[in-house]
Order: structure tokens, then sequence, then C-alpha cells
């Protein structure tokens, strides 16, 4: 069963999300656990990978560009062609704390789904997370009225536990533990990976479901900028990264469109406004359907490849 759900793993996730919308309630009762499921989600990615290799990486001028990109440049971005097309300053200033966000710390996982480098994926999370804070201080200070602080204690622990924590007991695993046994044991937990995967968009799209019961055209308004935003992220990470070849440019508009955007409510949630958190709930059902997007683009332009390498008879 774990096998099935690891291979089809794209339509999983996005049918994870639509059901978190359909049941609102059954997704309430999962919302609370996320945080724990996080906890274990990043230590069984991190336990396939190598701490030195991550550490190494996390070196490289090449991830820190992209995080620039991931946050910065995206912000730039998004906030003028919002800013071009009317959007109101509360509009504007939930737009801005999303393009500020760091990926998703699921992003590993997703990317190790549909065939992507996770070890890449991880060292390109933790950056834009690490760049997240000063790009969202700076938005906000552009878009909201009020003094702005951010809660720094909350995401400082949140940094130890859900990055520093994994990665230390990681660590150990690979000193301690024989790595034949070790990979092994990996084999099968990289299978339960993307069954805890499957909890995020269930728990998190379910509060969105409210908006959609109190109006159905407000729910749609929301609901299409959730997936505009999704979809700039995605094809600008996808064409900025073109020219590093197929696995690079997916492996970067599937990292840009992922957005951690409970971890920014965490930080600072009470300078956000309330269409932040409609566009919390609005994103979730785009960016879960994107795993099956990245599998289908990666086949279509890969046959062509293919097919040029094969003899002729």
């Amino acid at each position: 069963m774990l096998n099935f759900i690891s291979k089809h793993s794209p339509i999983f996730l996005m049918l994870a999300a639509i059901l978190g919308f359909v049941i609102p309630s059954a997704s309430a009762v999962v919302f609370p656990f996320l945080p724990y499921i996080l906890f274990f989600l990043m230590l069984f990615t991190l336990i396939g990978m190598k701490q030195n290799e991550l550490i190494k990486m996390l070196g490289q001028f090449d991830i820190w560009l992209y995080a620039s990109f991931h946050a910065v440049g995206l912000s730039v971005l998004a906030c003028s062609l919002a800013g071009l097309f009317g959007a109101s300053s509360s509009l504007l200033l939930a737009i801005s704390a999303v393009t500020a966000t760091g990926s998703l710390f699921a992003t590993p996982a997703i990317a190790r789904s549909v065939g992507l480098d996770a070890l890449k994926a991880m060292a390109m999370t933790i950056a834009s997370t690490l760049l997240m804070p000063a790009v969202l201080y700076v938005n906000l200070l552009l878009f909201q009225d009020n003094n702005v602080s951010l809660d720094m204690q909350s995401y400082i622990q949140r940094l130890i536990i859900f990055i520093a924590g994994p990665m230390l007991i990681s660590a150990m695993c690979y000193r301690f533990i024989p790595k034949d046994l070790l990979h092994r044991t990996h084999a099968k937990l990289s299978q339960v990976t993307i069954v805890l995967v499957l909890t995020f968009p269930f728990g998190l799209v379910g509060e969105f479901r409210s908006i959609f019961d109190q109006s159905i055209m407000l729910g749609l308004t929301y609901l299409l900028i959730g997936i505009a935003l999704c979809a700039l992220f995605f094809l600008i990470g996808f064409l900025c990264y073109r020219h590093k070849g197929l696995d690079d440019s997916l492996l970067s508009a599937i990292t840009a469109a992922n957005r951690n955007v409970l971890l920014t409510y965490t930080v600072a949630g009470a300078y956000l406004g309330p269409e932040y958190m409609a566009l919390m709930g609005a994103i979730q059902l785009p960016t879960y359907s994107l795993p099956l997007i990245v599998k289908a683009i990666s086949k279509y332009l890969s046959a062509p490849l293919t097919q040029s390498v094969k003899t002729p008879k």
C-alpha cells in the first residue's frame, strides 16, 4: 500500500487538498498535529542525506542566489503586477508576505516523489527560510501602516526544532548506525515521508472552506488569486533556470511555488491582515497540484530527448 501511494503521490497530494476542502471538520482535527508531523517529515527526509554534503551545498553561491530570487525577486515582481492590476493595500500586504515566505519544509520530500534532487531542494528550502525574516520585515515596512515587529523568538525556536534538530539527529544516525542498515531503513522511510506530506494539504485547506461558506464568489476570487500566484512563481522559476537543464528548472519552479505560509503567519500574524489568512488557504489547492504538473511536464519535455537518442533501425 505504501509503495502504491508513493508511486502515485502527485495524484494523492492533489486529492488530499480536495478532500480537506470537502471535509473541513476532519481537516480541522488534523491541523493541530501538523507541527509534530513536520518534525518527523524533516527527520525522515534528512536521514537519507549526508549532512556534510548538505552543509557544503549551503555554502554554494548558487543556493543563496536562488534564495534571493525566491524572496526578493519574486516579491518585487508579484507586488508590482498586483499594483498594476489595482490590488487593494490589504491585498498587496498579503501578497508581499506570501512572496517573502521561504519554501515549504515538505519541499524536499515532494521533490523526491517526482524524481528531483531532494538534497538540493533541502538546501534551497533552508536558505530561503533563513532569508525570510529580513525580506518579510522590509515588505511589511513598505505595505503595513503600523509599527512592525517580528516574533523572532518563535521563528528561532522553529528553526531549531524543525531544521537544526533533525539535522543533528540525522548526523548522529550516520555516525553510529551501520550504513547498510541505515540504507535499508531509509528505503522504507522514504515511502512513509510521502504519506506524512499528504497530511499538510489535508490539514491546511479546511479553514479556507469557511470563506466559500460565507460567499462562493469571494472564495473563488481568493482561489483565483492563489492560483495566479502559484502559476507566476512556478513559471518564472522554471524560465529563469531553464538554461541549467530540465531537472534544475523544474526543481526551481516547484521550490519557488511551494510557500511555508504557516511559518510566516507564526512569525508576523498580527501584522498580516485578514487577506493573508484567506490567501494562506487559497494557495493550498494549487500548491499541492504542482507535483502532478511537474511530472507531466517532465514526461512531455523528456520525450523528444529520449526519441532523439534512439538508434535508428
